[in-house]
């Protein structure tokens, strides 16, 4: 099966915006109250604040990794103060060492995990193994359910992998059309993309494509990365799934869930696009007179590397929140997610430890414009239990869009009951690796946003709680009554979309917290 790439959801997800015209590229920092656009209100709230000092409010970026040396960046990284750099020594005796900027679950003595399986084909194989060469009919009770299950699975899994076998073919084309290039040009790059001459309707369409990928990918970073999907795909399923090379690169044990001292300070990883760019618009260093101004200029940037090309682990999760919990942040992004959680437990208990250590979490609702009252993703805040975590934010996407139509952002995931608010996370231009900037979109950048306000507030008014900044967050939230679209087709109002039936709004909570 095609595991999901970075570069997969720029070629599906992040494209849909390219197809619109581009605001200014800070427009989810201007106010829509003032701008006539829906971004964050964080100019205005900075105005509401002049003279006043924030306190340091840590967030952990729970990704793929993030470029801790780009220019607009590495003034912002947290540092911990109590490791000394490259001693091989744990100085400040938390589990990990040299730990300075972060930690990496992902990596080992072995080297670095990249590309990970799906969590649906790591349940499906594992029962297939379970129930091969058993005797249905002998079954006890439980393992009546669990085979049943299975069947569910193995129907799920089946369709899955045909339709990512579709994917793949879209991936081969576009191989297919920088071949052709390459053979009349001689190379592959932007020039020649831009001279050559199509020779079917195909490849013109991919022509232009290219030219929208290529904003966000070098080159030769792009024919890499395509030819790893093209090899990934021709993997047996079965060997993808097998838990050899995690203990191979990482050494820990899979399936011990107990485990949370391994990996390593290799936080950065292999392909750190993603998390460079939600740090980005979370922090990026403000008034430096280059690149971008990030939200929260109070932020410092602690970087957790748990997220692979694939899906991320439960175990991993989790002590990914452990550990930003016990080394000082108080907001989390989580820009990531998926559809089965086999573990849940285990990120359950995570979430409570986060809340009862006062801090806030967020996470990104997903890009597959579904209602998430009926099939929500994972991590959620629902427990097992069918409690709620109270400092919990979950975040759709909205675009720069004047017209009320198109203000949520097609690809979005909703929910009246599951999503709490919507921030902009349509055409983001960010920072992203090797001292560069580009654009994206999804509900990965509406997360940061959202948590950039969160540190924002929780820096000018650390009084509050998690669940209080949570509260004001909500109730301070820049409502619509316009009709709008909602993802996957039908008409609607925002209400008909999250819990607030609004926008996070920076300058309207600082205004609500100045008056009370």
């Amino acid at each position: 099966m095609l595991k999901t790439t970075f570069l997969l959801l720029f070629v599906t997800t992040f494209f849909l915006s390219f197809g619109q015209k581009n605001e200014p590229s800070n427009w989810y920092l201007k106010d829509p109250l003032k701008d006539k656009i829906y971004g964050v209100g964080a100019e205005e709230a900075y105005k509401l604040l002049m003279g006043k000092k924030a306190k340091e409010v840590i967030v952990a970026v729970i990704d793929s990794g993030v470029d801790t040396e780009h220019p607009d960046l590495k003034e912002v990284i947290w540092i911990n103060e109590d490791e000394i750099p490259g001693n091989g020594i744990d100085d400040d005796k938390n589990g990990y060492i040299d730990d300075v900027h972060g930690w990496s679950f992902l990596g080992g003595p072995g080297g670095d995990i990249s590309d990970e399986s799906s969590e649906l084909s790591r349940i499906y194989f594992a029962d297939k193994a379970y129930f091969s060469d058993r005797d249905t009919n002998s079954f006890p009770v439980s393992d009546k359910v669990r085979y049943k299950r299975f069947q569910e699975i193995e129907t799920i899994y089946l369709a899955e992998k045909a339709n990512a076998a579709r994917q793949m073919e879209g991936v081969k084309l576009l191989a297919d059309y920088m071949a052709a290039v390459k053979q009349e040009k001689g190379t592959f790059t932007k020039s020649t993309n831009k001279s050559y001459k199509p020779k079917n309707d195909v490849e013109k369409k991919i022509k232009s494509r290219m030219k929208l990928i290529l904003i966000g990918y070098k080159p030769e970073v792009l024919e890499t990365e395509i030819g790893t999907m093209i090899a990934n795909s021709q993997q047996d399923s079965e060997k993808m799934v097998n838990d050899s090379l995690r203990i191979a690169l990482v050494g820990d044990n899979p399936n011990d869930l107990t485990e949370k001292y391994y990996g390593c300070n290799r936080y950065m990883g292999p392909d750190a696009f993603h998390g460079t760019h939600v740090s980005g618009i979370i922090a990026a260093k403000r008034g430096n007179g280059i690149g971008i101004e990030g939200i929260a200029e109070n932020a410092k940037i602690m970087v957790i590397r748990v997220v692979p090309n694939g899906d991320e682990r439960d175990k991993d999760i989790a002590n990914g929140i452990y550990y930003a919990v016990d080394n000082g942040a108080k907001v989390i992004n989580m820009s990531f997610g998926k559809y089965y959680s086999p573990n849940k437990e285990v990120i359950d208990a995570a979430v409570t430890y986060a809340y009862d250590h006062d801090v806030l979490l967020l996470h990104a609702a997903g890009n597959e414009a579904k209602n998430k009252d009926l099939q929500d993703s994972y991590p959620t805040r629902k427990f097992l239990n069918g409690q709620i975590a109270s400092n919990w934010l979950e975040i759709g996407a909205s675009s720069s869009s004047k017209d009320p139509k198109k203000l949520i952002a097609e690809f979005s995931n909703y929910g009246v009951t599951t999503v709490d608010l919507f921030a902009p996370g349509v055409d983001i231009y960010s920072t992203i690796p090797n001292n560069a900037y580009g654009n994206a979109s999804g509900t990965s950048m509406a997360c940061p946003a959202a948590a950039g306000v969160a540190a924002l507030i929780r820096g000018y008014f650390p009084e509050l709680s998690a669940s209080q900044v949570k509260e004001v967050l909500m109730k301070t939230a820049i409502r619509s009554d316009a009709v709008i679209t909602i993802p996957g087709g039908g008409a609607g109002k925002m209400r008909d979309v999250s819990i607030t039936g609004g926008f996070i709004n920076a300058a309207s909570a600082v205004k609500f917290l100045l008056k009370n």
